[in-house]
């Protein structure tokens, strides 16, 4: 489907199911190449924002894998590799790993994950060029409005 030339009626007329799978995948695909771009990938920040207690996680307690795939499992794809990421982690001194197999975050897995982290305004910004703030949010309204729509209770 495409949307030149495309009047307001024939665009009302589509499926918003379509519109927001192709969305979906342009934007993951865009914030992933730009952020191997700098050296990390989505899974590698996820496990350090879980694992952190100045971010997702409420206690900074360490997590095996299996409770970090459940922690993520509303955001992570089907070929991510939290194993293969956290020993990358492991690798760079970012995690460790303590005889329980629970993972924990380092000083310097906390220390990357800030630095990681401020590169999330410039990867919004390139996302969201031109689309005023207001936009967005009516977008973002309309796509809650027909999640309820569905009875979905996820909104």
């Amino acid at each position: 489907m495409t949307t030149q030339q495309t009047s307001d009626a024939e665009l009302a007329a589509q499926p918003a199911a379509y519109w927001t799978g192709v969305a979906y995948e342009a934007l993951i695909a865009f914030t992933r190449a730009r952020q191997a771009d700098l050296g990390f990938t989505q899974p590698q920040f996820w496990l350090l924002r879980n694992l952190s207690k100045n971010d997702i996680s409420p206690d900074g307690h360490g997590m095996t894998i299996p409770e970090l795939r459940q922690a993520m499992s509303s955001y992570l794809r089907a070929e991510d590799d939290l194993e293969t990421e956290a020993e990358v982690l492991l690798e760079s001194g970012w995690l460790s790993r303590d005889g329980e197999g629970l993972l924990w975050i380092t000083e310097s897995g906390e220390e990357a994950r800030l630095d990681i982290k401020r590169h999330a305004p410039e990867i919004r910004d390139r996302i969201h060029r031109g689309i005023d703030d207001a936009d967005y949010v009516t977008a973002l309204r309309v796509l809650q409005q027909m999640i309820r729509n569905t009875g979905s209770t996820l909104v």
